[in-house]
């Protein structure tokens, strides 16, 4: 029986923080990401994807902003569904292209993800979102937009970045769909940045609401409700590090959930960066995943085979 792989991809592995975000430099590093993926489809596995948006949604926020005196702004969660559809569409056509020959399909759902408008996260939003700025330019665009800016690394030039609410998945509204389009052999691009969030109305109805949900938290959810075996956390590094932007940095090759857990206390895995992968992969394995890797965008097939990459296992 072939395993099932649930593989997240990062947003910032599609606009790196160097890039300006054009279409060229986001489609050539899909293309990377696909050609990795595409190894991994051929080696028997089944596959399901998603990607985070952070950058891209910040950059389009942006864009409606600047825009709004001549066409109205949409609210976060609708630009969370634009960029589902822009990031799906890039990563179905390299996939297409690179898998066709082989009798491959794949497909990109449009997908809600449940949350609940008590989070409090509402209250102190964490996900960073957008360019990274320094600290003088994030705190005047914070002043002039309304927006929320906080420092989510330790150091470099531009650690700021802009920051908004970012709820815990509490279920998937497609899940059913995506898991029946696997068993049939596609390959299934779903949750896309997190998923759109949406909340149960008073009326028991599907409403959207303005917050971007961490595609590692949402993917390890998805993970869970189609059944995977193995959740794959795709990156800028390869290994997750113990005292982190210090000189006495190590790379973790393989620690159980309890390790994870004395180390995230421990604060060696920050909220704005390595933090929410490291909660999210854990998760998946101690509500009954095989095991969790976290490790970089090129070495995904080395990881899988167990010769790099972060594992987390059961105790």
């Amino acid at each position: 029986m072939s395993k099932r792989v649930m593989i997240a991809l990062g947003g910032n592995a599609i606009t790196q923080p160097h890039e300006k975000g054009t279409f060229e430099e986001q489609m050539t590093n899909v293309g990377t990401a696909a050609q990795q993926i595409a190894k991994i489809a051929l080696n028997g596995y089944e596959i399901v994807i998603t990607h985070g948006n952070g950058p891209q949604v910040g950059n389009l926020a942006i864009q409606q902003e600047q825009g709004v005196h001549m066409v109205p702004a949409q609210p976060l969660f609708v630009l969370g569904s634009m960029t589902q559809g822009q990031i799906g569409y890039m990563m179905q056509q390299n996939l297409n292209n690179l898998l066709s020959d082989e009798g491959k399909e794949v497909a990109t759902i449009i997908t809600q993800v449940i949350v609940s408008k008590d989070d409090p996260d509402f209250q102190d939003p964490t996900k960073p979102v957008g360019p990274y700025y320094d600290e003088e330019t994030a705190k005047r665009l914070g002043a002039e937009n309304d927006w929320l800016v906080k420092k989510v690394r330790p150091s470099g030039d531009k650690p700021w970045r802009r920051v908004v609410p970012s709820p815990k998945p509490l279920g998937i509204a497609e899940a059913s769909v995506i898991k029946k389009l696997v068993e049939d052999g596609t390959i299934v691009i779903a949750s896309g940045g997190g998923g759109i969030p949406v909340f149960r109305n008073g009326e028991g109805n599907l409403e959207g609401v303005d917050a971007v949900i961490d595609k590692d938290r949402a993917g390890a959810k998805l993970a869970e409700e189609v059944g995977a075996n193995i959740y794959l956390i795709l990156t800028d590094v390869e290994h997750a590090l113990l005292n982190y932007g210090t000189d006495k940095e190590e790379p973790v090759k393989e620690m159980t959930v309890d390790q994870a857990k004395k180390y995230q206390a421990e604060g060696h895995f920050k909220a704005g960066s390595m933090g929410p992968k490291v909660w999210a992969a854990l998760g998946f394995v101690e509500r009954g995943g095989e095991h969790a890797i976290i490790t970089s965008l090129d070495k995904a097939v080395d990881a899988l085979e167990g010769k790099t990459g972060t594992h987390i296992v059961p105790n």
